[in-house]
């Protein structure tokens, strides 16, 4: 390479939670650098996932989190082209990748989903990737079932 790696941004942590995952989550939830509304998007999204499933231990932040955890990819497949032959090879994902393909595939199947709100939307993706079923669940699980049926080409990693 020969440009120099850019500095890696920080990230201010969020108002309500103070914490810097929400204020990613929210970055790539918002459009036209409307922030607030992305805040209040994913706030009123929370407060629905604390109506709808009522757990004792648990707060809305750490449904949405086990939910995050539960929609995040371990391996996925990279295109190698080898002698003419494209192959699929599996490979492990770095744990930034991780972070932000789960996020990306949460807000991805949660504006799919039909609904009034963004927030509903929001509420009804978290709580079907906490409960392991939706949309971003399902491509997850796709992900790692091709990486399975690839692994004889594992040995041709980069």
């Amino acid at each position: 390479m020969r440009k120099r790696k850019p500095k890696k941004r920080i990230l201010l942590p969020d108002p309500k939670f103070n914490d810097t995952l929400v204020t990613r989550f929210v970055n790539d939830l918002m459009i036209s650098g409307k922030k607030n509304i992305s805040y209040n998007i994913f706030y009123s999204a929370l407060d629905i996932v604390k109506e709808k499933l009522p757990v004792q231990d648990k707060t809305p932040l750490d449904i949405w989190k086990k939910a995050l955890e539960n929609i995040t990819p371990m391996v996925e497949v990279k295109s190698r082209r080898i002698g003419g032959a494209t192959f699929q090879v599996p490979m492990e994902i770095r744990p930034e990748r991780k972070v932000s393909i789960s996020i990306k595939y949460m807000i991805t199947f949660a504006r799919k989903r039909s609904g009034r709100t963004m927030g509903e939307k929001l509420a009804a993706e978290i709580i079907a990737a906490y409960n392991e079923e939706g949309g971003a669940y399902k491509k997850k699980e796709d992900m790692h079932r091709m990486a399975e049926a690839n692994k004889a080409f594992a040995f041709f990693k980069f």
